[in-house]
């Protein structure tokens, strides 16, 4: 178990380095919408492939960044169950739902996605709108971005495995404490009170 840990470790790394990438692509994202935007309206200054970019930029933060979400365990879950119940019964819902769901299908979208990448890769495959792009780099988020998702759900399988034997104290990734927006809430009522108090 040891040496599952290492290597769990060794991904959540990976992952942590994929997400810092990703939060570049969503302001390259939002730049690039931005200057597209603004060429449009003050130049009449326009093109297919500015449009594409945004939208495969926007597929490669989503399809690239979750399993930075999942290694964060920021993923969507129904909280108001989550937290009645103990962190052994939390540990064990989710690894079944890893082996049951998650890894089942990052495998299937893999093998789904690898031919279609490949195809539009070997076939030089463009977009069928004037000025568009190729279409292999979009392709291949699809098996890259699951191939992730299936790292990432072997790591957290193998953190709820460790917690489960008395290996680990947390079975997730990030200790438990406030989310940076309630450390936001709670400074801004803080603000809020020395301003009344000064007032006063």
């Amino acid at each position: 178990m040891h040496a599952l840990l290492k290597l769990s470790a060794l991904i959540d790394k990976i992952n942590e380095a994929v997400g810092k990438l990703v939060m570049w692509l969503v302001l390259a994202a939002v730049l690039i919408s931005a200057g597209n935007a603004l060429m449009r309206k003050a130049f009449s200054i326009g093109s297919n492939a500015y449009l594409e970019i945004q939208w495969y930029l926007f597929a490669a933060v989503f399809m690239l960044g979750v399993g930075y979400v999942m290694l964060k365990n920021a993923h969507v879950r129904i909280d108001f169950v989550s937290a009645r119940l103990s962190k052994r019964t939390n540990a064990l819902i989710d690894a079944i739902g890893i082996v049951v769901f998650t890894i089942p299908l990052s495998i299937i979208m893999v093998d789904l996605g690898w031919p279609l990448f490949a195809r539009a890769l070997a076939s030089g495959e463009m977009s069928q709108n004037a000025g568009g792009l190729i279409r292999w780099p979009a392709m291949m988020l699809i098996p890259l971005g699951f191939c992730i998702l299936l790292l990432q759900s072997l790591s957290e399988l193998i953190k709820r495995a460790a917690f489960l034997m008395g290996l680990r104290d947390e079975p997730f990734s990030v200790e438990p404490g406030k989310s940076d927006e309630e450390q936001l809430a709670e400074e801004l009522a803080a603000e809020a009170q020395k301003k009344l108090a000064g007032a006063n």
